[in-house]
């Protein structure tokens, strides 16, 4: 595999006789952001709860850094760096923005009572680290000024900052983006694509992922890859995807253009 950080080889998922993914075969190299766009209906999703571990293949094979990672539950591939964000944010509603981010860390000593109980300082200790990596975070991601605030009162695209931030909790080496842009209004899309460029280029993160916005693809992938009917149809860059008459009439019908905003 080499610089493939992620192979999917032959995967497919039914859903009684329906087959949401088939016979898809895709491969995301190390250090990009890879954009995986096509019309609703078209797997991408189903593609991507089957990399991460929320859902069991039907057939075929995912590998991650080279181990065969298939059906692999979502609690196991979080320690080996590969995490997924979700188009509705999964926030703690109730905590702040820094409690949110201090939770994310697995296996703290706290968590144990003996812990808490008979090694009190470690613990202290331990929360401590966490807690000046989760200030470095808010900072990182332009958060300061919300540490404090709940997360439940965040707006839309703050709520998505804040999904990124977790991810920086942890070593994170793959991380699937759904639909990070739904919702969020254009500053917002703004500041979260600057993020993710930041990670990408000054943290080493390797990003793949779904989205509608071509204009917010056409700034962060390359390559895009375009999915119809469960499986690859085009891979490639924005520019010629936009040319291609299959991903065309995939989107919209025959002898219809994808705009250029």
């Amino acid at each position: 595999m080499q610089d493939n950080i992620l192979e999917i080889k032959n995967l497919s998922k039914y859903f009684g006789g329906l087959a949401a993914v088939s016979n898809c075969s895709l491969k995301v190299k190390k250090g990009t952001i890879t954009g995986i766009i096509g019309p609703n209906g078209s797997g991408k999703t189903t593609l991507f709860n089957l990399i991460a571990g929320n859902l069991k293949s039907s057939a075929g094979n995912v590998h991650f850094n080279d181990e065969n990672i298939t059906d692999i539950p979502s609690y196991e591939l979080f320690s080996k760096g590969l995490l997924r964000t979700f188009q509705i944010a999964h926030e703690f509603t109730n905590l702040s923005v820094l409690e949110n981010l201090m939770m994310v860390p697995g296996n703290q000593s706290g968590e144990k009572l003996m812990n808490a109980l008979l090694k009190p300082g470690l613990v202290a200790k331990e929360e401590s680290q966490i807690k000046e990596k989760a200030l470095e975070v808010v900072d990182f991601l332009n958060l300061s000024h919300l540490k404090n605030e709940l997360a439940g009162n965040l707006s839309g695209g703050q709520k998505k900052l804040l999904e990124l931030g977790r991810t920086m909790m942890v070593d994170a080496k793959l991380v699937l983006l759904d639909e990070v842009g739904a919702g969020v209004n254009r500053t917002l899309l703004k500041d979260l694509g600057t993020a993710i460029e930041k990670l990408n280029k000054e943290k080493g993160y390797t990003f793949c992922m779904i989205e509608h916005d071509m204009d917010f693809i056409g700034r962060l992938c390359d390559p895009v890859i375009v999915m119809a009917e469960g499986s690859v149809l085009f891979e490639g860059s924005v520019k010629d995807a936009k040319k291609d008459e299959r991903v065309i009439e995939s989107y919209l019908g025959r002898g219809s253009k994808i705009k250029d905003n």
